[in-house]
Protein backbone atom coordinates (compact mmCIF):
# COMPACT_ATOMS: atom_id res chain seq x y z
CA UNK A 1 0.00 0.00 0.00
CA UNK A 2 1.36 3.87 -0.55
CA UNK A 3 2.28 5.65 2.25
CA UNK A 4 0.93 8.89 2.18
CA UNK A 5 3.47 11.30 1.71
CA UNK A 6 4.08 14.74 3.66
CA UNK A 7 2.97 16.70 0.99
CA UNK A 8 -0.56 15.34 2.08
CA UNK A 9 -0.97 16.34 4.99
CA UNK A 10 0.78 20.56 4.18
CA UNK A 11 -2.06 20.31 1.32
CA UNK A 12 -5.05 19.28 3.87
CA UNK A 13 -2.95 21.85 6.42
CA UNK A 14 -3.21 24.24 3.57
CA UNK A 15 -7.19 23.87 3.24
CA UNK A 16 -7.17 24.11 6.78
CA UNK A 17 -5.57 27.31 6.82
CA UNK A 18 -7.21 28.90 4.00
CA UNK A 19 -10.72 27.98 5.44
CA UNK A 20 -10.27 29.95 8.57
CA UNK A 21 -7.88 33.00 7.09
CA UNK A 22 -11.54 33.43 4.37
CA UNK A 23 -13.69 33.08 7.66
CA UNK A 24 -15.97 36.23 8.58
CA UNK A 25 -18.24 36.03 11.85
CA UNK A 26 -17.91 34.37 14.93
CA UNK A 27 -14.74 36.13 16.33
CA UNK A 28 -14.56 33.31 18.95
CA UNK A 29 -14.86 30.26 16.46
CA UNK A 30 -12.29 31.99 13.71
CA UNK A 31 -9.91 32.25 17.51
CA UNK A 32 -10.77 28.69 17.71
CA UNK A 33 -9.83 27.88 13.93
CA UNK A 34 -6.50 29.75 14.20
CA UNK A 35 -5.54 28.15 17.18
CA UNK A 36 -6.28 24.95 15.60
CA UNK A 37 -3.98 25.43 12.64
CA UNK A 38 -1.40 26.36 14.72
CA UNK A 39 -2.04 23.15 16.30
CA UNK A 40 -1.76 21.27 13.55
CA UNK A 41 1.19 23.11 12.05
CA UNK A 42 2.73 21.48 14.72
CA UNK A 43 1.45 18.06 14.37
CA UNK A 44 -0.10 18.69 18.17
CA UNK A 45 -3.05 17.03 16.69
CA UNK A 46 -5.09 16.58 20.32
CA UNK A 47 -4.88 20.31 20.32
CA UNK A 48 -5.62 20.70 16.76
CA UNK A 49 -9.04 18.75 17.21
CA UNK A 50 -10.01 19.98 20.39
CA UNK A 51 -9.69 23.59 19.06
CA UNK A 52 -11.66 22.77 15.78
CA UNK A 53 -14.43 20.97 17.37
CA UNK A 54 -14.95 24.29 19.52
CA UNK A 55 -15.07 26.49 16.36
CA UNK A 56 -17.28 23.98 15.32
CA UNK A 57 -19.58 24.08 17.89
CA UNK A 58 -19.54 27.55 17.35
CA UNK A 59 -19.70 27.84 13.66
CA UNK A 60 -20.83 24.72 11.47
CA UNK A 61 -18.51 26.23 8.35
CA UNK A 62 -15.18 25.04 10.60
CA UNK A 63 -16.37 21.57 10.92
CA UNK A 64 -13.98 20.50 7.66
CA UNK A 65 -10.77 21.59 9.45
CA UNK A 66 -12.16 19.08 12.12
CA UNK A 67 -12.66 16.23 10.02
CA UNK A 68 -9.00 16.71 8.16
CA UNK A 69 -7.29 17.19 11.91
CA UNK A 70 -9.23 13.73 12.89
CA UNK A 71 -7.32 12.43 9.21
CA UNK A 72 -4.32 13.68 10.05
CA UNK A 73 -4.33 12.57 13.35
CA UNK A 74 -5.71 8.91 12.48
CA UNK A 75 -2.60 9.45 9.85
CA UNK A 76 -0.24 9.95 12.49
CA UNK A 77 -1.58 6.72 14.72
CA UNK A 78 -1.37 4.36 11.90
CA UNK A 79 2.15 5.48 11.15
CA UNK A 80 2.63 4.67 14.62
CA UNK A 81 0.84 1.00 14.17
CA UNK A 82 -1.55 2.89 16.52
CA UNK A 83 -4.40 1.20 14.66
CA UNK A 84 -7.42 1.14 16.54
CA UNK A 85 -6.96 5.00 16.94
CA UNK A 86 -6.34 5.37 13.67
CA UNK A 87 -9.37 3.65 12.68
CA UNK A 88 -11.86 5.51 15.10
CA UNK A 89 -10.05 8.95 14.18
CA UNK A 90 -11.09 7.85 10.44
CA UNK A 91 -14.58 7.01 11.22
CA UNK A 92 -14.85 10.50 12.86
CA UNK A 93 -14.01 12.37 9.92
CA UNK A 94 -16.16 10.34 7.96
CA UNK A 95 -19.05 11.20 10.53
CA UNK A 96 -18.24 15.14 9.62
CA UNK A 97 -17.48 14.61 5.96
CA UNK A 98 -18.91 10.89 4.05
CA UNK A 99 -18.07 12.69 0.91
CA UNK A 100 -13.94 11.98 1.12
CA UNK A 101 -12.96 9.16 -0.79
CA UNK A 102 -9.08 9.48 0.81
CA UNK A 103 -11.06 8.82 3.98
CA UNK A 104 -12.48 5.73 3.26
CA UNK A 105 -8.95 4.73 1.00
CA UNK A 106 -6.65 5.62 4.09
CA UNK A 107 -9.08 3.86 6.78
CA UNK A 108 -9.27 0.65 4.21
CA UNK A 109 -5.65 0.71 4.06
CA UNK A 110 -5.29 0.44 8.22
CA UNK A 111 -8.29 -1.93 7.91
CA UNK A 112 -5.80 -4.11 5.52
CA UNK A 113 -3.06 -3.91 8.30
CA UNK A 114 -5.23 -5.13 10.65
CA UNK A 115 -6.57 -8.26 8.33
CA UNK A 116 -10.07 -7.21 8.03
CA UNK A 117 -10.61 -7.61 5.07
CA UNK A 118 -13.72 -7.52 4.64
CA UNK A 119 -14.01 -4.11 6.11
CA UNK A 120 -11.54 -2.99 3.74
CA UNK A 121 -13.35 -4.38 0.76
CA UNK A 122 -16.57 -2.29 1.79
CA UNK A 123 -14.30 1.15 2.22
CA UNK A 124 -12.34 0.61 -0.91
CA UNK A 125 -16.13 0.24 -2.26
CA UNK A 126 -17.63 3.70 -0.91
CA UNK A 127 -14.65 5.04 -2.43
CA UNK A 128 -14.88 3.49 -5.89
CA UNK A 129 -18.84 4.94 -5.43
CA UNK A 130 -17.14 8.64 -4.98
CA UNK A 131 -14.42 7.75 -7.57
CA UNK A 132 -15.33 5.52 -9.95
CA UNK A 133 -12.49 6.41 -12.47
CA UNK A 134 -9.87 5.94 -10.18
CA UNK A 135 -7.62 3.09 -10.83
CA UNK A 136 -5.85 2.35 -7.57
CA UNK A 137 -9.43 1.74 -5.81
CA UNK A 138 -10.35 -0.87 -7.93
CA UNK A 139 -6.46 -2.43 -7.82
CA UNK A 140 -6.34 -2.48 -3.82
CA UNK A 141 -9.95 -4.01 -3.68
CA UNK A 142 -8.58 -6.48 -6.29
CA UNK A 143 -5.66 -7.29 -4.51
CA UNK A 144 -7.74 -8.03 -1.23
CA UNK A 145 -10.13 -10.64 -3.32
CA UNK A 146 -7.03 -11.94 -4.62
CA UNK A 147 -5.45 -12.68 -0.96
CA UNK A 148 -9.19 -14.19 0.10
CA UNK A 149 -9.17 -16.32 -3.08
CA UNK A 150 -12.11 -14.87 -4.44
CA UNK A 151 -10.48 -14.77 -8.34
CA UNK A 152 -14.25 -13.72 -9.97
CA UNK A 153 -14.22 -10.58 -8.20
CA UNK A 154 -10.45 -9.71 -7.99
CA UNK A 155 -10.64 -10.37 -12.26
CA UNK A 156 -13.40 -8.02 -12.25
CA UNK A 157 -12.12 -5.15 -10.47
CA UNK A 158 -8.84 -6.01 -12.24
CA UNK A 159 -10.78 -5.64 -16.04
CA UNK A 160 -11.85 -2.53 -14.28
CA UNK A 161 -8.64 -1.34 -13.64
CA UNK A 162 -7.38 -2.13 -16.90
CA UNK A 163 -10.25 -0.73 -19.04
CA UNK A 164 -9.41 2.92 -17.28
CA UNK A 165 -5.61 2.30 -17.79
CA UNK A 166 -4.53 -0.38 -20.08
CA UNK A 167 -0.95 -0.11 -19.98
CA UNK A 168 -1.04 -0.75 -15.72
CA UNK A 169 1.71 -3.12 -15.18
CA UNK A 170 0.23 -4.37 -11.83
CA UNK A 171 -3.19 -4.77 -13.15
CA UNK A 172 -1.39 -7.02 -16.10
CA UNK A 173 0.40 -8.76 -13.57
CA UNK A 174 -2.58 -9.80 -11.77
CA UNK A 175 -4.43 -10.39 -14.61
CA UNK A 176 -1.93 -13.11 -15.67
CA UNK A 177 -1.65 -14.70 -12.18
CA UNK A 178 -5.57 -14.95 -11.81
CA UNK A 179 -5.99 -16.63 -15.13
CA UNK A 180 -3.39 -18.60 -14.40
CA UNK A 181 -5.15 -19.94 -11.31
CA UNK A 182 -8.45 -20.05 -13.40
CA UNK A 183 -6.76 -22.40 -16.00
CA UNK A 184 -5.64 -24.66 -12.86
CA UNK A 185 -8.92 -25.15 -11.28
CA UNK A 186 -10.82 -26.19 -14.94
CA UNK A 187 -10.23 -29.90 -14.90
CA UNK A 188 -8.26 -30.90 -18.11
CA UNK A 189 -9.71 -31.54 -21.07
CA UNK A 190 -10.55 -34.82 -23.56
CA UNK A 191 -9.32 -36.59 -19.52
CA UNK A 192 -10.52 -39.85 -19.78
CA UNK A 193 -13.47 -40.93 -17.83
CA UNK A 194 -13.16 -44.02 -15.12
CA UNK A 195 -14.58 -46.94 -16.64
CA UNK A 196 -18.19 -47.83 -15.20
CA UNK A 197 -17.42 -50.99 -12.28
CA UNK A 198 -18.50 -54.11 -13.78
CA UNK A 199 -21.79 -55.72 -12.59
CA UNK A 200 -21.24 -58.77 -11.12
CA UNK A 201 -23.62 -61.14 -12.17
CA UNK A 202 -25.22 -63.28 -9.56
Amino acid sequence: MKRYSALTLITALAVCVSQFAQAQGNKEASKFAREGAEASKNQDWNKAIEAFRKATDLDRKFAPNLAIAYQQRGFASANEQSFEDAIRDFSEALKINSRDARIYEQRAAVEMKMHDYDKAVADYSEAITLKPNEVRYYLYRSYIYELKDDVKNSMADTEKALKLDPKNTEAKGRKARLEAKQSAALPPVNSPQPAPAASKSP
